[in-house]
């Protein structure tokens, strides 16, 4: 086995003194014909051997790995050519065993003086012990290779700080260190393959059941709002729900009512296992990158305590009202709730602070508010618009799949909604529409007629001042979640009701709701 080169490190000591000190170290040791100690990149030839060892006598082995590994995940260069040519005649449908590999390795320079790459594959071959390790062997191999790429990116990080030129700014080199940190976790995404469709069936009566116990009959999590929750069947785990409407029309209050109401209903249980587990509502995530969390948690206790929140931020508000206003904050504090309003980041800072929100807290319900205020990678964004809004909802998308939790994510519609007769938006009005209504379990649009008739009011004295105002009353108080899209249950309108001086959404009451208007 001939020898590879290695990347490797010196010792130093971490004074100021430290190069003179180990220059003096290595004369004093080479002086004495001693080696001089350096660090090795990890790796595992053994590992490598055993896995080839066993490919080349049953070729089943290389079925076991080859979802996760690749050729370049190998330490030794002549290792990775094996496993890549292996890996080729197999996929073709034809055996590699030393035999068929011998005439690609043949003018393949020796190993050492006595052997040749044919006879090492023999040997690889005749060492061989069985194929029931060859997953843990593959796994050991990707994971050292994984350890190789992080002490690469560790040294770029170093020596980019070190002699980084005046222009480039540090947050330029923490973005491109945290995509390179994402890429690479993202590439480890290897999944557990097919499952057996009998394992598939039990997820789905144990989906059914929890809705049939559930209150409400809900499969998902629950917005508070009855009209929509049986319009959806909650919120899905795994589902990337868009949320999308014109300026004014409401998106943020109404994602801020459902956020608060599925904090405030979790309740848990403890597990044999000794885990908790949500048996109502949820913990909430909330990304504000276009507003500051004392101004969501303004509204959310405006609506909570039923004062204006024009009112609470002026202070207009009396002894009652404050003392009311301390009690709802009270209990609200308990709702398990987080916000982040750091502005501008990055799909990839999102991803990674909303791993580590699930680790430290738990998560149930990630909200993002909203959509084209994230940043992509600085390639896509280099590239178009178009490209980087495709990276933010596939990874959107990713991320919901990964954290097995609903992500509601906020988006504007284009200007084109104004210049229709009929306002109610539609699909193709959602701007970069291609990758978002492509990646979107769910599309909904809020709108809200009464703000398109109230801009309308004619002068009190003008013939048509009836009209409008027998219009307004229709519209008035009243707003539409419109579905226009939904993997797995029906579109349509579900009617709410909305108060814009506590900017709450609720459900509306219908008319065989209310009581007799003659007393009856």
């Amino acid at each position: 086995m001939r020898r590879r080169d290695s990347v490797s490190f010196p010792l130093m000591t971490q004074t100021q003194n430290a190069p003179v000190l180990a220059t003096s170290r290595l004369k004093a040791a080479a002086a004495a014909d001693e080696p001089v100690d350096f660090r090795q990149a990890p790796h595992n030839i053994e590992a490598e051997q055993a896995l080839l060892g066993a490919i080349l006598v049953n070729n089943e082995a290389q079925d076991r790995v080859s979802a996760f590994l690749l050729a370049e995940h190998f330490y030794d260069p002549l290792h990775a050519e094996i496993y890549e040519t292996a890996g080729k005649l197999i996929h073709a449908g034809k055996q590699a065993t030393p035999i068929t590999l011998r005439t690609f390795f043949e003018n393949a320079e020796p190993i050492a003086p006595t052997l040749t790459v044919p006879q090492y594959l023999g040997r690889l071959a005749a060492n061989a012990t069985t194929i029931i390790n060859a997953y843990d062997y593959g796994r050991t191999i990707y994971d050292l290779a994984v350890r190789r790429q992080l002490i690469a990116i560790g040294e770029d990080l170093v020596n980019t700080a070190y002699d980084s030129p005046v222009d480039a700014t540090p947050e330029s080199q923490i973005q491109e260190a945290e995509g390179r940190l994402y890429g690479l976790a993202e590439t480890g995404k290897y999944g557990q393959g097919f499952l057996n469709f009998g394992t598939a069936l039990t997820h789905a009566i144990e989906m059914a059941n929890a809705a049939y116990a559930r209150q409400g009959g809900l499969s998902g999590l629950s917005t508070g709002l009855s009209d929509l929750d049986n319009q959806m069947g909650g919120l899905q785990h795994s589902d990337l729900i868009i949320l999308a409407g014109r300026p004014s029309m409401g998106k943020t209050a109404l994602v801020t009512n459902i956020a608060y109401n599925v904090a405030k209903a979790y309740q848990e249980e403890i597990q044999p296992d000794g885990t908790r587990k949500a048996i109502a509502g949820g913990k909430v995530g909330f990304f504000s990158l276009e507003m500051s969390a004392e101004q969501l948690a303004t509204r959310i206790l405006s609506e909570q305590a039923e004062i204006s929140s024009g009112h609470i931020r002026r202070g207009m508000i009396n002894e009652d009202e404050f003392r009311r206003l301390v009690q709802v904050s009270q209990e609200m504090s308990r709702a398990p709730l987080f916000i982040d309003q750091t502005g501008g980041i990055t799909i990839a800072q999102l991803s990674a602070r909303a791993r580590k929100l699930k680790r430290q807290h738990g998560l149930d319900l990630l909200i993002v508010d909203y959509l084209q205020l994230l940043a992509g990678s600085s390639k896509s964004s280099q590239a178009n618009r178009v490209q980087e809004i495709t990276e933010i909802t596939t990874g959107l998308k990713a991320l919901a799949k990964e954290l097995a939790v609903p992500i509601i994510a906020l988006s504007q519609l284009s200007r084109q909604v104004e210049q229709r007769e009929d306002k109610r938006p539609q699909l193709s009005d959602l701007r970069e529409s291609g990758s978002i209504e492509q990646d979107a379990d769910v599309v909904m649009f809020v709108f809200r007629e009464e703000y398109y008739v109230e801009r309308l009011k004619p002068a009190e004295g003008d013939a048509k001042f009836q009209e409008w105002f027998a219009k307004m009353s229709q519209v008035s108080g009243k707003a539409e979640v419109i579905i226009g899209k939904q993997r797995h249950g029906p579109v349509g309108t579900v009617q709410l009701s909305f108060e814009s001086q506590f900017t709450r959404f609720g459900n509306l009451a219908k008319e065989y709701h209310m009581p007799d208007r003659d007393g009856e």
